[in-house]
């Protein structure tokens, strides 16, 4: 695994770090070493996210600009011993549940923004801690608690806008449709030669 403070010296090692180093795992392969700013302090407010669900320790704020903070606690009173925690996630589709790529964070991570997630689909996201590697009993007992949260993302109001130009333009297409019908209808019928009287001419004696 990996661990910030050997990687920064002047990051805290009890509790919460400023600075959260992860990796992402996708089909059994890691990713690179990646790092973010911890969210110190953040709380739902009316501005910054539209709701905010909570199952245990884990809560979900789901940010107006259709993101999602994760934020956790950890009951573990030596932190020291802890590897870090793992971030699991499921969404569901029309006739099956699909896995997403799972994250592993290190022990002083609390938080994790989730970005391009699906409008309008259930998903649900669960963190254990990982125990040290001398913990076996913990361990066993870590697999089994894991906090879980389920959430759908509202569709937005950029999604009605379209929504709404695509069924104003879906209308216009028709109306144009049946106008070109129309004009073609005229030409052949109206506009076409057997239909006009011939010529009138004078006939020589």
């Amino acid at each position: 695994f990996f661990s910030v403070p050997r990687l920064f010296p002047h990051v805290e090692i009890h509790g919460v770090s400023p600075v959260c180093a992860y990796r992402v795992v996708e089909g059994g392969i890691w990713g690179q070493l990646c790092f973010r700013r911890t969210q110190f302090g953040f709380q739902c407010r009316k501005g910054d996210c539209r709701s905010n669900v909570s199952v245990g320790d884990l809560v979900a704020n789901i940010l107006t600009n259709g993101s999602v903070l994760l934020q956790w606690r950890s009951a573990d009173a030596r932190p020291r011993r802890r590897r870090g925690f793992e971030l699991s996630c499921w969404w569901n589709g029309s006739y099956t549940q699909f896995e997403c790529a799972s994250v592993h964070l290190a022990s002083g991570c609390r938080d994790f923004l989730l970005t391009e997630l699906h409008e309008s689909i259930p998903y649900r996201i669960c963190v254990r801690a990982l125990p040290g590697p001398d913990r076996e009993r913990e361990r066993e007992r870590a697999a089994s608690r894991r906090d879980c949260v389920e959430f759908t993302l509202p569709p937005s109001g950029m999604q009605d806008i379209v929504i709404a130009m695509t069924t104003v333009g879906g209308a216009i297409c028709v109306m144009l449709v049946i106008i070109c019908l129309l004009v073609a209808y005229i030409t052949e019928n109206i506009m076409s030669p057997t239909n006009q009287l011939p010529p009138s001419g004078l006939t020589a004696v």
